[in-house]
């Protein structure tokens, strides 16, 4: 069993210790022995003149400590553990990122959509894979790969644009940072739901696709309200 941490049951990001390098070694061998997820070694983050900057030397980097290093990074993912351990023996800072489109999809949507559907999930008793909580506040749902490609009509099928709702399929060509990757100075990626055996078998994306739409739908109804208002205001 991985020993990442349990499940977050609020949307506030507990206080992140410093990471450490052995934590991202061991967390990257793991994933790919235990889950057989491909994983690559991304940027990390350096400390300059008092603050961490992300080893890439942009000092503007959107996402600091938690990008490909290079852009072969496709090529360079590996789903065995040995050649994890020397990657990450070469560079234990470096932050873990996992391929989408491999052995899974990724599903990308805001953080408050996200655990309002992670509720209403639960209580209709739905097969849920891993589930991660960035610190830019958005959640990572881990479903079977090929979900990129039906995203789209699924969404509008329901009502909705993919966009208008802010519901992001990650597939072939992309990809997620993993625990305990840290990015910037905002905090590390946690498990909202962590690896276990019993979610080893990942649902298919039309499982999940309804509760989601719906909790990013309304996320994206307050949030024009909200905007609506401050313009009457101002």
């Amino acid at each position: 069993m991985l020993t990442v941490e349990e499940t977050i049951g609020v949307t506030e990001a507990a206080q992140i210790p410093k990471q450490r390098g052995e934590q991202l070694l061991d967390s990257a061998v793991r994933y790919a022995e235990e889950r057989h997820w491909d994983v690559f070694p991304g940027t990390w983050l350096e400390a300059v003149d008092g603050m961490e900057r992300c080893s890439c030397g942009d000092t503007a980097c959107p996402a600091a400590g938690a990008h490909p290093a290079r852009p072969d990074w496709a090529t360079q993912a590996t789903g065995s553990a040995v050649v994890a351990r020397r990657l990450w023996g070469k560079q234990p800072k470096a932050s873990i990122l996992l391929p989408t489109g491999r052995t899974f999809d990724a599903l990308d949507v805001p953080e408050a959509a996200g655990f309002l559907a992670l509720a209403r999930m639960e209580r209709m008793d739905l097969t849920l894979g891993p589930v991660t909580c960035t610190p830019d506040r958005r959640m990572m749902f881990f479903v079977l790969p090929g979900a990129a490609a039906k995203v789209p009509d699924l969404v509008r099928k329901l009502g909705w644009s993919p966009s208008g709702i802010d519901l992001v399929a990650r597939g072939e060509g992309h990809y997620v940072a993993a625990p305990p990757t840290r990015v910037g100075g905002h905090g590390a990626v946690q498990w909202a739901r962590r690896p276990t055996p019993a979610n080893r078998w990942l649902p298919d994306v039309e499982e999940l696709i309804c509760p989601l739409a719906y909790a990013c739908a309304r996320e994206a109804a307050t949030a024009r309200e909200a905007a609506a208002a401050r313009a009457r205001q101002g």
